[in-house]
């Protein structure tokens, strides 16, 4: 299988003197020059990752011990990508200036750096040094998002929140793609993509008041995004139901179902595969080999034993006790996602 094209950096493999070198150079080629410096240039130990979505949308995780970065007006003239950079801090202490804005930010804020316009970033290790600095990104083109440049300039170098809403949606969504950049296939690029616009574009426009002036299409694709970690979040509820679903979101069941019309599986298809899923998961769990298979399906929400028996075996071809046998023997299916 083709997955995601990603590139590494990562200096601990160069020798010291060459390690401050190769990241600053490297650092301009990916997003734009720019003046930087840190405490720890004579031995830099610094690694990131790379995974490029396509249409220049593009994430980065970051992990490294000190960084100051200055984006001048002279460097501007040089170049100017005309992009938007979100960025999640997740360690260390970091502080951003911008529209005569200075403001500290703490692991799970999200602020927004417009490479279009001067400002400075400081990210430096946690107290007393003993946690690398890190953090995770997104790169926007500035043309790509349907809000007006202006509003969207009052949020540069803004503390906006990682942790609720459309903010933890987006957090999520960018851990999840640059920790395990294996899962997904060159294909998916397009679409991932495309969901990562659509919640940058739903968590700015939430903090502008302008939710409702972004394009139906792409207010359509956070609310799938939101009902799908609805969904993940509320496996192990019984009740959990294309209804429940629906209500938890404030639409009717029938807007529910157009919003999955166009998706290979319907509402009630990816919550039942996704409880299988998750009972596969646990069934090969050595630290779950005691557990009895009935008290793992009603983990997931698998209230009547015969019932789990029959959806499992319309899955996995064979009965659920078996597939944990033959697992244990080495001789079943190995799990895939």
């Amino acid at each position: 299988m083709s997955t995601l094209r990603v590139e590494t950096m990562d200096t601990t493999l160069l020798p010291p003197p060459e390690r401050w070198p190769f990241w600053v150079d490297v650092s301009a080629r990916v997003s734009a020059p720019i003046a930087i410096t840190s405490d720890h240039a004579a031995d830099f130990q610094g690694r990131a990752r790379l995974v490029a979505l396509g249409g220049g949308v593009a994430l980065t995780r970051f992990r490294y011990q000190s960084l100051a970065g200055r984006r001048t007006h002279r460097l501007i003239r040089q170049a100017d990508p005309e992009v938007y950079q979100v960025a999640l801090p997740l360690s260390g202490a970091s502080a951003i200036s911008a529209r005569r804005r200075d403001t500290m930010l703490g692991s799970g804020d999200f602020t927004l750096v417009d490479w279009g316009r001067p400002h400075a970033i400081m990210h430096a290790p946690g107290p007393r040094g003993q946690e690398a600095a890190s953090s995770v990104t997104a790169v926007i083109p500035r043309a790509l998002l349907p809000l007006e440049p202006d509003k969207v300039d009052r949020l540069s170098a803004a503390r906006i929140s990682g942790t609720e809403g459309p903010g933890a949606l987006l957090a999520q969504h960018l851990h999840q793609i640059t920790r395990h950049p294996e899962q997904f296939r060159v294909s998916d690029a397009p679409h991932l993509a495309d969901v990562t616009l659509s919640l940058v574009s739903l968590l700015l426009a939430r903090h502008l008041d302008t939710e409702a002036r972004l394009p139906a299409e792409m207010r359509q694709q956070a609310l799938l995004t939101q009902v799908r970690d609805f969904i993940d979040r509320h496996l192990g509820d019984p009740d959990l139901s294309p209804q429940a679903v629906a209500d938890a979101h404030h639409v009717a069941l029938r807007t529910l179902h157009r919003l999955f019309a166009d998706e290979e599986e319907t509402v009630a298809g990816t919550i039942r595969r996704r409880r299988l899923e998750r009972c596969r998961r646990d069934l090969t769990d050595p630290l779950l080999a005691d557990r009895p298979v009935q008290a793992i399906a009603a983990r997931w929400g698998f209230r009547d034993k015969a019932h789990f028996s029959r959806a499992f075996r319309a899955a996995y071809g064979t009965s659920p006790r078996a597939y944990r046998e033959g697992r244990r023997a080495g001789t079943g299916p190995a799990p895939s996602e």
